[in-house]
């Protein structure tokens, strides 16, 4: 099966919004959906009981940015914090796009990166990935303009779980380094931040948050790394949005990053045992699923060889009380999203209930 994205089908475009919060909300017991590692708890954390609940600091504060900085073994002035990553990216193409820029990106993906440019005057286009699902580097060299003005990528990617070669990636910089763009780096599910390419040239910014490999989407807490003239201009573009964080969440993430080491190593702890008993789950369903591989993500790729659409499959699987993500809602048909980064009793449950609708 191919992974370019081209013959996804007519639910292609299929919202995530739609399937999140409409149609499978409540309607679950187990999620193997969402693509964090399991969420962690407020009570692993500590609040000091005379916080004061001021307005904070619009670019987070100063220790929370030295702890994002430490991550990067960078300097804290290139950090903002933000409303999760998805702040950090609105931000990121809200200052640097002009009406005609464009951009270039890839699917599947997060579809924030072809539906938001538009809304700011910009074109995209929108490349499919190869049956390896890898950047045609080429391709892009091919499509890009005397316009061109960022190209995102996402590495390891959601919800394909690969890395992007890094001859591919230095290549795609130097498309960007031509054209005077910028590569847009989500790298959410990078446990090593140190060896990112913002860390190493102005024009490359890379968003995380303590969303995917922490545990802790309900924090929204997120952050932006570049030059600092940049991450100045998104956090005066910030001000006229959000104002700044939650002094209350920005501490509790003070409490998480002081203590990373710690969270990283309950995040490999569940997805190297959760990988291993998804495999051989799969082995047990040869002829109906093919494994892509992650490359440390929490949740693989699942190719599902049925006559019905992936999107009809995650209805069944949802009636089980059980919930996957459909490929249509990141831009891709026949295939899902399935997280394995869970306990191990909970992840064989789900696995359990989805092997009851493969035989249906």
């Amino acid at each position: 099966m191919t992974a370019t994205m081209d013959t996804a089908g007519a639910d292609a475009g299929y919202p995530m919004r739609r399937w999140v919060f409409d149609d499978s909300l409540g309607r679950f017991d187990i999620d193997l959906g969402d693509s964090h590692v399991q969420c962690g708890a407020l009570d692993d954390l500590r609040v000091p009981v005379d916080l004061e609940l001021n307005y904070g600091v619009d670019q987070g504060h100063i220790v929370l940015r030295e702890l994002i900085a430490a991550r990067y073994r960078g300097r804290g002035d290139s950090v903002l914090v933000t409303h999760g990553a998805q702040e950090a990216l609105y931000l990121a193409y809200s200052v640097l796009l002009r009406p005609g820029d464009q951009v270039i990106t890839f699917r599947p993906g997060w579809q924030q990166s072809w539906e938001v440019p538009p809304l700011l005057g910009a074109t995209v286009d929108v490349l499919g990935l190869d049956a390896d699902f890898a950047i045609d580097v080429a391709a892009v060299a091919e499509t890009a303009t005397d316009r061109l003005r960022i190209i995102v990528v996402n590495s390891p990617c959601n919800p394909t779980g690969r890395v992007v070669a890094a001859d591919d990636l230095a290549a795609l910089l130097e498309i960007a380094e031509r054209a005077g763009a910028y590569l847009l780096l989500d790298e959410e599910y990078a446990t090593d931040l140190s060896s990112s390419l913002a860390t190493r040239h102005g024009n490359v910014v890379s968003v995380s948050s303590l969303s995917k490999i922490y545990g802790l989407p309900g924090l929204r807490l997120g952050w932006l790394y570049t030059e600092p003239e940049l991450t100045a201009a998104c956090t005066r573009r910030k001000h006229l949005t959000t104002i700044a964080n939650s002094v209350l969440t920005e501490t509790l993430a003070v409490n998480v990053l002081a203590r990373a080491g710690d969270y990283l190593a309950r995040y490999q702890e569940l997805v190297g045992p959760g990988l291993a008993m998804l495999r051989e789950w799969v082995s047990g369903h040869a002829g109906q699923l093919t494994l892509v591989e992650p490359q440390g993500t929490p949740f693989t790729w699942l190719w599902l060889h049925r006559a019905e659409s992936s999107l009809e499959f995650c209805r069944r699987v949802l009636d089980e009380r059980v919930l996957v993500m459909p490929g249509e809602t990141l831009g891709a048909g026949g295939g899902i999203r399935l997280s394995f980064a869970r306990e191990p009793q909970v992840l064989a449950e789900g696995l359990a209930a989805i092997s009851k609708v493969l035989r249906s």
